[in-house]
This record gives structure tokens, C-alpha cells and sequence, in this order.
């Protein structure tokens, strides 16, 4: 989306703490192209531009461009210092980041989207914003246009090539399921109990299964954000029963000081095969599939060879998952 020249300023980076660089200002960067990247760590969405952004920081930061992703947090655990830390390093980012835990860099945008891209032209304004995956290639397009404005002969590289089959323009992608919430704040179950706030509830096994709705089974603890087994000697076992529809499936967890159990995984009442398995999932020597949870962040589950409808059931045995949120993909080739 294309903004009116010399119309909107873009605000100062006010409020936020610098973790991977000295603070930066806009009045600072006159003169430069500036991208503002809000994400958060844990959002498939931000997960799947951030090879476009690091790879544009790498062709455009010599030549006038300065990126600055804005982590605004989520959920809770995504506050973390440590936790973000440890994701820049995982995803190989070199440009700098900013916490905006406050959210007042975030509303100094009036920005309400992650992923949410902000490009100011060489005097300060914003001359270009996209939200969501997406727009690659126009994106890219005007980052070189605003770079040409501050030196016309400035030699740029020839675009990307779309880094995944499904980012090519005009690919198909299906109606899949909805981002669904654990916590009681935004998430709704199907269990006829619903959620009990800020309390500990005992579930049983759904008798029948809705699309798109979360079921529990055992006894679980309700958060604003997350849900998490709540076991004894009376029950040793949590459930979790989704149909979804999708081509892929991820999920939230945050460990919460237990790290290293496992999550089994069964979709239509069989273990994962490897080619329907996400890239986090285990096999042990029985072909049972798994995840194991060693810190906070999104799990990729499944990975199906076709689009479908699937029932997924997650078991284990362990008091500290906490779970947020299932997230899916829907494009296909």
C-alpha cells in the first residue's frame, strides 16, 4: 500500500529497550530509507517474512537502508529479555531490535497487525506500509524506489526469487482454520464445562468433535493466555482434540522452568508418518511421533503432503506446558 507523499511523519522510536544495537532515532536516520518491521517471535506470520527482511538488510543496508524490527510481545513469555535474545540468534538476525513491551512504539503507529511493515523515505515520511505475509516483490519494489530517490544511480540487484513455492504471486490458498486461542481471554472451548478462570477443572473425553474448536481432556488450568495440565495421582495424562483444516498445524508452548518433556502427537488416530510430520517432530523406535518442549516458543506440528481435514489429538504428562495457540498455513502449489 502506496502512501501520499510528504503526508505522514514516521514517529520516533520512543519507549522500547535496544537489545542487539545502541538506540536509534528517526531524526538520527534522515537521510536514510527506513523499514520498521513489527513481529513477535512466536507468529507464524512473522516467522515466514522474516527471510525476506534479513535478505533485503543484506542487499540494502550499504546502500541507505535501515531496518529496525519492533518486537511487540504477544504473550507473556515473549516479554523476555533472554527469550527474544535467543531468537535473534536462532533466525540470524543482524539488524536491530527493539522490545516493545509497552506497546508504545506500536501505538505510536497506530499499528494493530504482526507482521506490519512501515518504509519512510529519506525526509521522514512514510511513503509505504504492508500488513500481513505477502507483497513481496511491491515491497522490495518500493525499497528500491525510495533508494533511488536518495541517489539516482545507485546500482541495485535484480529482485528476489520467492524463497518458498507458495510465495509466488497469485498461488491458491485455501480457506483454512482460524487462529485458535488456549486462554480464557480470547479462546472458547467445546467442552460443555468451558473454561474456569484462573481455576483448575477436571474434562472429559469430547463424545463428538466440532471443526475449528478446541477440546480438552483431564484436569487443566485456565490463564487469561494459556492453559496447562493440572495433574496428580488421580490423573497422569492431559488431552487436547482438534479438527482442523489446514496444510500445516503449529502451536505455542511455553515450558515454564520444565523443560525437556514431550508432547505425542496422533493425527486421525494414527502416529505422525515423516512426511506429514512438522519440522520439530521426533520418532522413537516405535514410530510414536513427538515434540519435546525445551523453551518458549512455536512448534511446527504438522506439515501434510496434501490439504485436508484432520483430527489432531496432543497428549502428555507434564504440569508445565502451557499452551497458548494453534496457528495454520493454507497456501499450496
Amino acid at each position: 500500500m502506496f502512501v501520499e507523499k510528504e503526508k505522514i511523519h514516521i514517529p520516533e522510536l520512543i519507549g522500547g529497550k535496544w537489545i542487539n544495537s545502541e538506540e536509534l532515532s528517526v531524526r538520527e536516520l534522515r537521510g536514510k530509507v527506513i523499514l520498521v518491521d513489527f513481529w513477535d517471535y512466536s507468529c507464524v506470520n512473522c516467522i515466514r517474512t522474516l527471510p525476506y527482511v534479513k535478505e533485503w538488510h543484506k542487499r540494502y543496508h550499504e546502500k541507505g537502508l535501515e531496518i529496525i524490527g519492533a518486537h511487540a510481545p504477544e504473550f507473556f513469555f515473549a516479554r523476555t529479555e533472554d527469550n527474544v535474545k535467543r531468537a535473534i540468534r536462532e533466525f540470524g538476525i543482524e539488524y536491530p531490535v527493539v522490545m516493545d513491551n509497552d506497546y508504545q512504539i506500536w501505538h505510536a503507529f497506530t499499528n494493530r497487525y504482526w507482521p506490519a511493515k512501515y518504509l519512510a523515505d529519506k525526509k521522514g515520511y512514510i511513503r509505504y506500509a504492508h500488513f500481513g505475509e505477502g507483497n513481496y516483490i511491491e515491497t522490495e519494489l518500493a525499497i528500491q524506489l525510495l533508494l533511488r530517490e536518495i541517489n539516482p544511480n545507485v546500482e541495485l540487484p535484480d529482485l528476489m526469487k520467492p524463497v518458498r513455492d507458495t510465495d509466488i504471486p497469485g498461488i491458491f490458498c485455501h480457506r483454512v482454520s482460524p487462529e485458535l486461542y488456549f486462554g480464557y481471554k480470547r479462546g472458547k472451548l467445546g467442552n460443555p464445562e468451558g473454561h474456569k478462570p484462573d481455576g483448575i477443572e477436571y474434562y472429559k473425553a469430547p463424545e463428538k468433535v466440532e471443526n475449528d474448536t478446541i477440546y480438552v481432556e483431564g484436569k487443566w488450568f485456565s490463564s487469561p493466555e494459556y492453559m496447562k495440565p493440572a495433574l496428580d495421582d488421580s490423573v497422569d495424562m492431559a488431552h487436547v482434540y482438534l479438527k482442523y483444516t489446514s496444510s500445516e498445524v503449529n502451536l505455542v508452548i511455553n515450558p515454564n522452568g520444565v523443560s525437556g518433556f514431550q508432547v505425542i502427537l496422533m493425527q486421525d488416530g494414527k502416529y505422525l508418518s515423516p512426511e506429514d510430520a512438522g519440522q520439530d517432530v521426533e520418532f522413537d523406535s516405535q514410530g510414536c511421533s513427538y515434540i519435546v518442549v525445551r523453551e518458549p516458543k512455536m512448534y511446527r506440528l504438522i506439515k501434510n503432503k496434501e490439504f485436508g481435514s484432520h483430527l489432531l489429538k496432543l497428549s502428555t504428562k507434564s504440569n508445565g506446558c502451557e499452551i497458548y495457540a494453534f496457528t495454520f498455513v493454507s497456501c499450496t502449489v
